[in-house]
């Protein structure tokens, strides 16, 4: 056993490297081994953004203390069984010798391991035995993703018995930390100024500082939304617009209407994304695409949508599928165009080769967010970006914004607390939430009927673009196509020439006479209007529901949903106004 085999493996970037390998450490990996080696904690949290090589960094770590002598053996805990497999292949690049079939019926591993690669669950069905094996040689146990630590009670107790024993553990995460106040086991909390306890890492690199590296990739975000319709449990029709003001119930049912195959909205994205990816292959030929679905049937049912739009078949992962590891592993390999998968590539699974996404999934926590969009930041060269579609959804854009942001996992405080940008606008919708009861109470089941994809704007660093393009127009074709190879200031400095351009040229209206139907084109304005008042936000620094209450304030009539085309084209004008200074 050497150091020396971690350090001259071909380079994770900027060439194109095997999982979980690097030529010479990173600077944050430096960093955090010489703190690490300098401390000589017991416990040790790393916390760093997908694609960063948490990987790389604990292997290197786990060689220095087999040849110090100060562990004898290493359990590495996973999420799943795919990542057991790919740690085992990663640690065996390094000179460790792991064992990712090992089961609990064995008890011990063969005399040719230096250790075993086991699952959270695996864990907690047998904490006795696992404590067992802790206890016979100094073992160092890598938590990989170790918020699962806190997933049941029950779990959290087996891993504290499985591994309270263990000489040194290494704790690793890459996502924000769980929203409820469930525990994590060997996580240090400290007490802030407000007497709430969060959790503290001994080492943090954030996506900021990843992208500011070279890392990872850019992301840009491709929001759409549109006309939805749907029937409620007791009989009614509803009808709104997703990406507009509506009630959380009423949010609600507009996305899963929206995620419906049956409906007109996943079928456009679909087809959006792949016209992305086609431009991505110019540049990187073998990139390619991943559908996140809600469930099984679903993703099914978009699996056949690509075909149809394609002609090809795409990879499906499904689960509880027993074959789901191996196909995810030929698609990584492969040079194919889709995969369709429900959560099984959600978390820690990689495929460089990523590069487009759909988040076709009603799932909007912050942790499982940052896990999905973790697909597709990892860079193999510079100039290369990711681009991932989303549902205009006020929880999923504002963690689109955010990715940015550190957290850390607190505790002491109501589940409901959670830091929103959006806390300081239910002031200002209370009133809308009261006067839209005619919405309903969306409970038990209700049907989809309709719906219909808008292409709203592009999401990068926190900052929106494409506003007012029209769906299927040359503008929105023109962020399709952005090149696949581009720093981020490149990125930046695209976005804001075409936007600028939007803004000066305004709406390009049809050159055809034939009449517009009514609702129609107050659907239009509408849009127009939202955004003018998502461009306005920006500028500005204000909430989109402020914007919108100060124009309706200003203007007068009701809310945007029941204002007429008169009262719409009035607000904007006033808000057009504000842009040149002029209010009134």
């Amino acid at each position: 056993m050497s150091t020396s085999a971690a350090s001259h493996l071909s380079p994770a970037f900027p060439g194109k490297a095997a999982w979980g390998t690097a030529g010479k450490l990173r600077a944050w990996q430096a960093a955090a081994l010489e703190r690490y080696l300098t401390d000589q904690p017991r416990d040790f949290l790393a916390v760093a953004t997908p694609g960063a090589g948490k990987t790389t960094y604990a292997l290197r770590l786990a060689t220095e203390l087999l040849q110090r002598g100060i562990v004898e053996q290493i359990t590495i805990v996973a999420p799943t069984e795919h990542l057991k497999t790919q740690w085992a292949d990663a640690a065996s690049r390094v000179g460790i010798h792991i064992d990712p079939r090992f089961t609990n019926a064995q008890e011990q591993h063969a005399a040719d391991f230096d250790g075993v690669a086991v699952t959270y669950a695996g864990v907690a069905s047998r904490p006795a035995l696992h404590r067992k094996r802790t206890m016979s040689k100094p073992t160092l146990v890598i938590l990989d993703e170790v918020h699962h630590g806190g997933d049941t009670k029950s779990w959290g107790d087996a891993m504290r018995e499985a591994f309270e024993p263990a000489v040194r553990r290494i704790c690793l995460t890459g996502t924000p930390f769980r929203s409820d106040t469930a525990p994590i086991p060997f996580v240090r909390y400290e007490e802030g100024a407000d007497g709430i306890r969060r959790s503290a890492s001994d080492f943090t690199y954030g996506y900021a500082d990843a992208l500011r590296d070279g890392v990872v990739r850019p992301v840009l975000f491709m929001a759409y939304g549109g006309a939805m319709r749907w029937r409620t449990s007791a009989g009614d029709e509803i009808a709104a617009r997703l990406g507009e003001p509506l009630t959380k119930d009423a949010t609600a049912a507009a996305w899963r209407t929206a995620l419906d195959p049956s409906g007109a909205w996943i079928p456009a994205v679909l087809r959006a994304a792949d016209k992305r990816l086609t431009e991505v292959r110019r540049h990187v030929p073998d990139a390619g695409g991943l559908v996140i679905a809600a469930h099984q049937t679903a993703a099914r049912a978009y699996a056949r949508i690509l075909h149809e739009i394609t002609g090809i078949r795409p990879t499906v992962v499904l689960s509880d599928d027993s074959g789901a590891s191996t196909r995810i592993e030929e698609f990584a390999q492969s040079e194919d165009r889709w995969m369709v998968a429900v959560r099984m590539v959600s978390e820690g699974v990689d495929v460089p080769r990523l590069a487009v996404g759909v988040f076709a999934t009603s799932t909007s926590t912050p942790l499982y967010f940052a896990q999905a969009v973790g697909r597709f930041v990892r860079a193999r060269r510079r100039g290369e970006t990711a681009t991932v579609f989303l549902p205009t959804v006020p929880t999923i854009m504002e963690l689109a914004a955010s990715m940015e942001k550190e957290r850390n996992h607190a505790l002491d405080r109501p589940e409901q607390a959670e830091d929103s940008i959006w806390d300081e606008e239910e002031g200002l919708i209370e009133e809308a939430n009261r006067e839209e009861k005619a919405l309903g109470e969306l409970e038990g089941k209700f049907e989809a009927l309709e719906s219909e994809a808008e292409f709203d704007h592009v999401m990068f660093d926190a900052q929106q673009f494409g506003l007012g393009a029209v769906v299927g127009s040359d503008e929105e074709e023109e962020y399709l196509g952005l090149p696949g190879l581009l720093e981020p200031d490149q990125v930046s400095s695209l976005l804001r020439q075409r936007q600028d351009k939007q803004l000066r040229s305004g709406r390009k209206r049809p050159t055809d006479d034939q009449p517009v139907a009514a609702h129609r084109a107050l659907a239009a304005q509408r849009k127009e209007l939202n955004s003018l008042v998502a461009a306005y936000s920006t500028k500005s620094g204000k909430p989109h529901a402020h914007v919108h209450h100060e124009l309706r304030v200003k203007c007068g009539g009701p809310a945007l949903d029941r204002a007429s085309s008169e009262e719409v084209s009035e607000r904007i004008t006033m808000i057009r106004n504000w842009f040149v200074g002029r209010k009134r």
